[in-house]
């Protein structure tokens, strides 16, 4: 089912292209992005002081990543001590069979699932419905993206590059009958299709928003009612974490609350929080007979002993994306890989690698937008800088770049030369400008203005401008 068609490209610049391309894309996300974006300022200037809680956030990240090994191990311990099982899984494959063998043994033909970019990132639908094991995605985007064989394109709303026609159109297909584009419509019957699907469930899956290691708690945290039916109405409750999701501290959870939804789409606090220590207990009527937690690393440990290792402290609430503006005008599908935008462009090749995504790191306009939108200040231009000048070293250059750079070394050292080298391009560039402006550059400067204008030279250098005025 999942075929990822849509957008998917592994080279970035045409996935780009054709997204560029694509008007109800276009207008899909310039509607999403700009509500969400208004709503992450209006939630931010509704505290007293946010950014003092920001920068509190991000002192609680710091120090949890400085000592992550104790917390988790304290995590595990409160989780076992709770009735819960745990997990440790080095790698996607690792926590894809970790899933699998829990299935095997508590005999698990169906699961729902409600929405978890962890296990997007290990791949854990297609590994499960190719042991012949029916999984339904809950969250009603997820739903339409699993029928229309995509992956999410945002990190809060996936299914952000549909439009109600799209929906009625997917949804249509799948009931057999023919709905109206109509969002309560639409809703109605999501609701319906699911419905049965959570009373037959063996197995609920779910993601983790936070975990605190005092207590054993995990967090979840949604706008719709199927978490808590997904991780209540199964009889199995398996919960996929990223290592760096716990807290050290009951106390610290109010703080990310407090910003988690604000950041994401506005609101003061989310529909629903729910808050889960351990499998049912005796006495109780509602609950799980199991909880497993499998805590994933998948590179984070890597990622942990670098420079890098500030983008650990992501809560996945999608304000990046909503800020910048290339993720608003190509969406998520164009990214190829799990995280889009701003952190995405840092998370998939430290992840993955640098090298198999050389023009992630570039697709930034470094403006600021996304630091200033992230609710635990995390320093993403600086990230992305890094990772361009990982991939500077790590590049052979060629012949004619390696002229290049020794060229314009030798002119940027020698005045004289450059002011004769600034003479020559007025001489040669502004009889070619209109209104100011280079429309088209000859040789390989023509890469630049097939998207873009360049700046025509001045008439006159700053140094002759300071000379007169002295």
């Amino acid at each position: 089912m999942n075929t990822y068609a849509r957008h998917e490209h592994h080279d970035f610049l045409n996935a780009a292209q054709q997204a560029l391309a694509d008007p109800p894309l276009q207008e899909a996300l310039v509607r999403l992005t700009s509500t969400l974006m208004a709503g992450n300022r209006r939630g931010y200037a509704a505290l007293a002081d946010s950014d003092a809680l920001r920068s509190h956030a991000k002192r609680i990240k710091e120090h949890t990543l400085a000592h992550l090994d104790r917390y988790l191990e304290q995590l595990e311990a409160a989780v076992q001590k709770n009735g819960g099982h745990v997990h440790w899984a080095s790698n996607a494959e690792e926590a894809r069979q970790i899933v699998l063998d829990i299935a095997r043994k508590t005999n698990t033909r169906r699961i729902v699932k409600s929405k978890s970019m962890t296990s997007e990132e290990i791949h854990l639908n297609p590994a499960l419905e190719a042991a012949g094991i029916e999984v339904t995605e809950t969250d009603f985007g997820e739903f339409i993206i699993q029928l229309a064989g995509e992956r999410p394109s945002h990190l809060v709303a996936p299914a952000v590059h549909h439009t109600r026609e799209s929906i009625a159109r997917i949804l249509s297909k799948y009931s057999g009958e023919t709905l109206p584009d109509e969002a309560p419509a639409l809703a109605k019957a999501g609701r319906r299709l699911l419905r049965e699907k959570f009373r037959q469930a063996d197995m609920g899956i779910s993601g983790v928003n936070f975990a605190v290691a005092e207590t054993g708690t995990i967090v979840l945290i949604s706008n719709e009612g199927n978490i808590r039916m997904t991780t209540t109405c199964p009889r199995i409750h398996v919960a996929l974490m990223g290592i760096e999701k716990v807290l050290p501290r009951w106390i610290d959870l109010p703080v990310f609350l407090k910003l988690l939804a604000r950041a994401a789409t506005g609101q003061a606090l989310s529909v629903y929080t729910t808050l889960l220590t351990g499998p049912r207990r005796p006495g109780e009527t509602d609950g799980p007979e199991e909880f497993h937690l499998v805590l994933l690393d998948n590179g984070r440990s890597r990622v942990l002993a670098t420079p890098f290792r500030e983008s650990l402290q992501c809560i996945r609430c999608g304000a990046c994306l909503n800020a910048c503006p290339v993720y608003r005008r190509i969406g998520g599908h164009a990214y190829g890989g799990v995280y889009s935008g701003p952190i995405g462009s840092i998370l998939t090749p430290l992840y993955d690698s640098v090298a198999d995504h050389p023009h992630l790191p570039h697709a930034s306009s470094l403006c600021g937008a996304c630091q200033a939108a992230c609710p635990v200040k995390i320093n993403i231009p600086h990230m992305l800088i890094g990772l361009r000048e990982l991939q500077t070293h790590e590049k052979s250059k060629g012949r004619w770049e390696k002229w290049a750079y020794h060229l314009s070394a030798a002119v940027l050292r020698r005045p004289w030369l450059y002011r004769l080298a600034l003479r020559c391009a007025r001489l040669v560039l502004r009889p070619l400008a209109h209104e100011g402006w280079l429309r088209r550059l000859p040789g390989p400067g023509a890469a630049w203005t097939t998207v873009r204008d360049f700046p025509a030279p001045a008439s006159r250098a700053f140094r002759e401008q300071w000379r007169q005025l002295r």
